[in-house]
Order: structure tokens, then C-alpha cells, then sequence
């Protein structure tokens, strides 16, 4: 049986305090149920960001979406989040990753490692988060590497698929969206590592694109420019990318769920209102 549909907002835009408010009473409005922020430096700080929405809303839960483990010291992110859990009154989602970014490792002054390492850590720290917190908050892990695709069997009540990857050499964070093929082979052996688990983690995808549009060519264009040897085509058939009338995106969300199991679907902040529709129409269905 399907779980019911989830959909969430990754906040990315920094804002005085009226105006973040004010889009965080506008995301619970439309009905999204879950307000996230991210981990990146020019964005949101997420703890104080999340303790902010919290006070502004009454419904959404609040997650981070995702930390960056290489920011933080384990034992200092467990005062966070045991404190941002009990200002939130327990809304809170924890969602880490290893980091991917280079170059803000190197304006923060920390060591940014080798992927190997980065998973080390991240591993360390949700281990130390299960020794450290006296209460359970949902933890969201993903990624695309063998190793974090076996952490997130092990440990994530919520296992989430971005679609892309970091461009090679790149040190800016500039991803590249994976084809529909390996998204599929990355998905299937999530699935074979996850088999064994007595009950089967949330599935959430990361939308890059959401179009309502009678134009999806003219939609995907720029993002198929910007990507050696990519077509219209395959840009189309991703599952990361919403493109086409509302009803094409309503009936493609529902045939994530039923391919995937996707009942959890963020957004980024600049989609908030394009993908309304959806949300009103599916949300908790």
C-alpha cells in the first residue's frame, strides 16, 4: 500500500525576519508539510531559520534538508538539535549528507577530505546522534555513492534521491543530472540494500524543475544547454524535472509513487508556487 504524499519546501533565500514569516505562513497555507532549509554558506543558518518557522506556523514540520556533516562536530550538533526539537515542539526532521561543495570548505576554513572520508564522518556522526539524543527525530539520508546508499539502508527513516551528481573537477557545487538509466540502477540497488529492513524507509525525491507550462521544450531548454551531449528528450523523462500542464505534473507525481515509491517530494523555494496545484490536489492522498 502506498504511503499518503508528502510535500516539502527547501527555503533557500535568506530574509528579515517579517518576510521569512511571511513565506513560511505561505508555504503552510498552500499546504505544503514540511518546511526545510539547507546547509550552505549565503543561505539560511537552519537552526535559528527552522525555530523562526516554527513560530510562524502551526502545522508544518521543519527539517534541514540536508546538513552538511562536514560543518559539524557531532556532540555540538546534538545540543542543536535536541534544543531545535524542543523549540519546534517536536517538528523536527534532521536530514544530513557528506557535503559536496569544496569551495566553502575552503572559505569556512575546514578540511574537506575525500569522498571516503566525508562518508566516514557523515557515518560517525549519525552514529554519534544515537548515542547522544535522548529523543528520536526522524533522520533523512541520501545520496548516489555505493557507501551512502548502504548507510541510508542501514540508519535513514527517510531515504532521499537527488537525481544528479557533482560535476567532475568542479569545486563550486555545480550538479549535473544524472540519465533516466542510472538514476534507475542507483535506485535499484538503494532497493536491494534496503531489502532486509523490518520497516521500509520514506522515499524522497528531490525536484529540481517544476513547469507548468504548454512549452516543456522551451522549459528544459536552458537546462539542456548547460549539459554536454544531453537531449530534450532525456530531460523530459527525468524524474527530478515537472514539465508540461498541470495535469501532465499531477499525473506524473502519481506515477513516481507508483514506479518508485516517491510519497515524499520536496521543491526548491524558487518552485513554491508552481507546484500549488499538485499539492492542493494531492496532498495527503
Amino acid at each position: 500500500m502506498s504511503r499518503p504524499f508528502r510535500f516539502g519546501v527547501n527555503l533557500i533565500d535568506p530574509a528579515p525576519a517579517a518576510e521569512w514569516r511571511a513565506k513560511c505562513r505561505r508555504a503552510e497555507e498552500i499546504g505544503y508539510d514540511v518546511i526545510l532549509v539547507p546547509d550552505h554558506l549565503g543561505m539560511p543558518a537552519p537552526f535559528p531559520a527552522l525555530v523562526a518557522a516554527a513560530a510562524a506556523t502551526e502545522r508544518p514540520r521543519l527539517g534541514t534538508f540536508v546538513l552538511n556533516a562536514g560543518f559539524w562536530n557531532p556532540a555540538l550538533l546534538a545540543r542543536e538539535v535536541a534544543t531545535t526539537q524542543a523549540l519546534t515542539d517536536g517538528r523536527l526532521e534532521l536530514g544530513l549528507g557528506t557535503g559536496y561543495v569544496q569551495a566553502e570548505h575552503d572559505r569556512a576554513g575546514l578540511p574537506f577530505g575525500s569522498p571516503g572520508a566525508r562518508v566516514d564522518h557523515l557515518r560517525h556522526t549519525v552514529e554519534e546522534l544515537g548515542r547522544l539524543l535522548d529523543t528520536k527525530v526522524p533522520l533523512l539520508l541520501g545520496g548516489n555513492g555505493e557507501r551512502m546508499l548502504r548507510l541510508a539502508a542501514e540508519h535513514a527513516d527517510i531515504a532521499a534521491f537527488t537525481g544528479a551528481y557533482l560535476a567532475p573537477g568542479n569545486t563550486e557545487g555545480k550538479l549535473v543530472p544524472t540519465t533516466l538509466d542510472e538514476f534507475d540502477a542507483r535506485f535499484a540497488r538503494y532497493r536491494e540494500l534496503a531489502a532486509d529492513r523490518a520497516e521500509p524507509a520514506e522515499l524522497n525525491l528531490l525536484l529540481q524543475m517544476v513547469a507548468v507550462t504548454d512549452d516543456p521544450e522551451a522549459a528544459v531548454r536552458p537546462l539542456v544547454d548547460r549539459v554536454p551531449g544531453f537531449t530534450v528528450e532525456q530531460a523530459l523523462e527525468l524524474p527530478i524535472l515537472l514539465v508540461g500542464s498541470k495535469e501532465e505534473v499531477t499525473a506524473k507525481v502519481l506515477a513516481l509513487r507508483e514506479k518508485y515509491g516517491f510519497s515524499y517530494l520536496t521543491v526548491l523555494e524558487p518552485h513554491l508556487e508552481a507546484f500549488a496545484p499538485v499539492v492542493a490536489e494531492l496532498g495527503g492522498k
